[in-house]
């Protein structure tokens, strides 16, 4: 989908931001070092207070966030113009976060909340995350999402309209890898440390049957599952190597967790990534996916088929044949090879839209961020 159809709702957003004689917003963002944080803040008219550390954890660590302890809020009320939630608030439970919500009323100082998890991808039970998220979504001044199905799910929790602000591009000017040729379509799937989200054993045994059924039909087609060295299921990861270990066409990678240049190196190397989620709402592997002109594959959970529709292909878990047809489709005419020329001309367009993308969810911030401050101030 084309920039100029995708923000059609970012008109409103998109208005002129003043001039850089005025003081940049100050934001306690949560978290602050998120790479998605960084990238929607406007350096130029945006400055993010750094994560204050909490006691007793390692440095870098910036759970419990403290921004949303009432006594950070009352410390450190003259440090910041507004706290903006977008991670974390797992570590607290609804009630804290009420009086989160109510020590910043007292304070007059705005809360924005982007929800950009309407099920949470570390947790199992969604009761306290659900409860969590509407308080939020009620106590906040301004709500975001990132799609507009997504809005439509807050809607009808908040009884409030969300703002509508796409997920932006986080490689910025980094370079985007253009793959390595092969002469087999490669379908890669991984499962990190198969956090609760992750459907790390059904996702495998249907991929296998599906390599096998489109390879028994003359198809050169391997695929890769990838997990890390360390996971929060052993289990699981011995069961996804014995249904791996005898299928002709499928190797299972076991490794370090990759940073992100390696990571976009393994992505850019496929002909189609298979996204395992049991739940979830968006996601940001199917961004960097569109970055790098990979087909996404994945189960209709949340909202990730609304993120770049023609990109995405749906299956379900246990349903071998949806995912070869998926697989199939993926790779259609719309498709470009790794290492083509044709992958490496629509990664560089890509690249071109959502620079100016990136620029528009920057404005988009920034103008909302002024417009709460603004509301706050003649209340």
């Amino acid at each position: 989908m084309r920039y100029t159809h995708r923000h059609a709702r970012l008109h409103e957003e998109e208005e002129k931001i003043v001039t850089s004689t005025v003081p940049p917003v100050r934001v306690a963002a949560v978290p602050a070092a998120h790479p998605y944080v960084i990238a929607v803040a406007d350096p130029a008219h945006v400055r993010l207070l750094a994560d204050p550390q909490p006691p007793g954890v390692p440095a870098g660590q910036w759970w419990p966030p403290q921004v949303l302890l009432p006594a950070w809020l009352k410390a450190h009320a003259a440090d910041f113009d507004l706290v903006h939630v977008h991670f974390g608030i797992e570590s607290y439970s609804p009630r804290e976060l009420a009086e989160t919500v109510e020590t910043l009323s007292a304070l007059g100082l705005p809360l924005v909340y982007t929800v950009h998890d309407l099920e949470n991808p570390q947790l199992v039970s969604q009761d306290d995350h659900r409860a969590s998220l509407a308080v939020l979504a009620a106590g906040a001044d301004a709500l975001i999402t990132l799609t507009g199905t997504a809005a439509d799910e807050v809607r009808e929790i908040a009884h409030r309209a969300p703002t509508v602000i796409p997920h932006p591009t986080l490689l910025a000017d980094a370079a985007r890898p253009r793959g390595t040729a092969s002469d087999v379509t490669r379908v890669g799937v991984h499962l990190r440390d198969l956090r609760p989200n992750i459907d790390g054993v059904g996702t495998t045994a249907t991929l296998v049957r599906a390599v096998a059924d489109l390879r028994a039909q003359g198809a050169r087609v391997e695929a890769v599952v990838r997990m890390n060295e360390r996971v929060r299921d052993a289990e699981a990861a011995a069961s996804i190597d014995l249904l791996a270990r005898d299928a002709e066409g499928v190797t299972v990678e076991r490794g370090e967790r990759l940073d992100d240049d390696a990571l976009a190196r393994w992505i850019a190397d496929l002909d189609a990534c298979l996204l395992p989620y049991r739940h979830g709402t968006q996601s940001g592997w199917a961004e960097l996916c569109h970055d790098l002109a990979v087909p996404v594959v994945s189960t209709r959970v949340g909202h990730i088929a609304a993120q770049h529709p023609t990109d995405f292909h749906s299956f379900d878990v246990g349903e071998p044949v949806s995912l070869a047809r998926a697989i199939v489709d993926a790779t259609g005419p719309a498709w470009s090879a790794p290492g083509s020329t044709a992958r490496e001309a629509e990664v560089e367009h890509r690249a071109v839209e959502r620079r100016a993308e990136l620029d528009a969810v920057r404005a988009a911030h920034v103008a909302l961020y002024r417009r709460v401050i603004a509301a706050e101030a003649a209340a």
